[in-house]
């Protein structure tokens, strides 16, 4: 491999180009970096640990760069105005380095936390940060939608159309590989595994027993799960007999059993322990209706919440759900609402509001393929779920939305169901104004992305 092949290799990785030619004039090369120590080129670059974790394929847990401590909604502003805050704004001025204010702020922790304050060291990271930082924007006029399709779309076709044991939970089984991804750009009403995990509050967290309690109170009971239902064709009635220890497990009472036919306004009354329903309106078929309905009536729990499990997960104990029930479950007091999550989007949005949808679908889709070991750049997905919410409410990606709503009717056509749509555009009278990529190539113009942007105003006169 010749020298600017593995400067290359080695920048690819995320290494400045000067710190990587460095390396190579030194002798290094991408496999004996990752197999060198820190100690064997702390000469020649200023965070060796970082290298060789960008070598090794791995983030850097590193001893020259430790975290720096920082305060919840601490106004960035205020950060750059006094101190090395003020120094880092000052230098970028002077350079003329158009940095975010969120990276000039990240690079102040970062310097104070390393104790660097003099001004050249300044000048020397905020170099190396703006040389990082103008080598990832994207070209103007660049074909982002292109990239992001190419960029999702080839992993994609790597995934597994399997169903997985979700986190190492063997009792609860949720879709994810490809039907999964397919699932989230399709915007479905709801997920065909929904969901939930429940994080609880502090005072409660840590107690295995109370959590166990809590989970078994939010399953959906149906009368069939804890009681006997008998015919009885002579005297019109059907009889209910509870199963004591079922109802106990439950935290629930013979009286809990009674309430909940009554609320379906069925008439009964006690005997016992057992409850009598009386068909008003004598007839087998009523009979037998009531009976098979009265089987499915929920008695306690949750609606849509099939099964919950608890897990531990470091110092406290997680629920774990089939099935999904967001606005309900948000209003128990135990629920940490702030860490409790569903992978239902669409309830989501619902519930919790357009914003939260959106970062629901980064979430999933990006969980989802790092799940099958695809490494996809966030920024690609989160175009997609920008497209995907930038209406207020969740849109799919094909025909029945985005793709199918497009204001040119050539793109459309080109899309699906061509025949249809060049037909209702001709009937209604449609002008297509050609300003997409699409309808250009159909028509054999210039594209208006890249140099196809760029407008070109020849003075003639000059030229004589």
């Amino acid at each position: 491999m010749g020298r600017s092949q593995s400067i290359n290799a080695l920048v690819r990785r995320g290494i400045s180009e000067s710190e990587a030619a460095a390396l190579v004039d030194a002798g290094f090369t991408v496999t004996s970096l990752s197999k060198a120590d820190p100690e064997d080129i702390q000469d020649i670059v200023e965070d060796p640990v970082e290298v060789i974790a960008l070598v090794r394929g791995r983030k850097a847990s590193s001893k020259w760069a430790p975290p720096a401590p920082r305060k919840d909604y601490e106004d960035l502003d205020d950060i750059l105005a006094t101190g090395l805050g003020a120094t880092v704004r000052k230098v970028c001025e002077e350079k003329g380095y158009d940095l975010p204010v969120n990276v000039m702020v990240e690079v102040t922790r970062k310097l104070e936390a390393l104790g660097r304050k003099r001004k050249r060291d300044v000048q020397n990271v905020l170099e190396k940060v703006n040389e990082q930082y103008v080598s990832h924007l994207i070209d103007p006029t660049e074909a982002v939608g292109i990239v992001g399709a190419q960029s999702i779309g080839e992993p994609g076709t790597q995934m597994t159309m399997r169903t997985f044991h979700y986190a190492g939970v063997a009792e609860i089984n949720v879709t994810l590989g490809l039907p999964r991804l397919i699932e989230i750009v399709d915007a479905r009403s709801t997920p065909s595994t929904p969901v939930m995990e429940i994080r609880l509050k502090e005072d409660i967290r840590h107690d295995q027993e109370a959590v166990k309690r809590k989970a078994v109170t939010l399953e959906m009971t149906r009368l069939r799960s804890v009681a006997e239902l008998e015919l009885h064709p002579n005297e019109m009635e059907v009889h209910v007999i509870p199963d004591l220890k079922k109802i106990e497990e439950r935290e629930i009472t013979v009286d809990d059993v009674q309430k909940s036919l009554r609320r379906k306004n069925i008439t009964t009354h006690r005997e016992g322990d057992r409850i009598i329903i009386k068909i008003e309106a004598p007839s087998y078929k009523t009979l037998q209706q009531t009976f098979e309905w009265a089987q499915e009536i929920v008695v306690s729990g949750i609606p849509r919440i099939d099964r919950a499990i608890i897990r531990r997960e470091g110092d406290e104990y997680v629920i774990y759900t089939e099935g999904s029930n967001l606005s309900e479950i948000l209003q128990l007091d135990y629920i940490d609402a702030e860490r409790t999550t569903t992978n239902d989007i669409m309830e989501i949005s619902e519930v919790l509001g357009i914003e939260a949808a959106r970062n629901a679908i980064i979430k999933e889709a990006s969980s989802t393929l790092a799940e099958q070991g695809l490494n996809v750049d966030i920024r690609h997905i989160m175009l997609v779920a920008d497209v995907m919410t930038s209406e207020g409410a969740v849109w799919a990606i094909g025909r029945h939305g985005i793709s199918g709503t497009k204001e040119s009717v050539l793109a459309r056509a080109a899309f699906e169901i061509t025949t249809n749509h060049l037909l209702q555009a001709a009937l209604t009278g449609e002008y297509d104004p050609l300003s997409g990529v699409a309808e250009n190539i159909i028509v054999g113009q210039p594209v208006t992305v890249g140099t196809g942007a760029i407008d070109l105003v020849f003075q003639s006169h000059k030229s004589k």
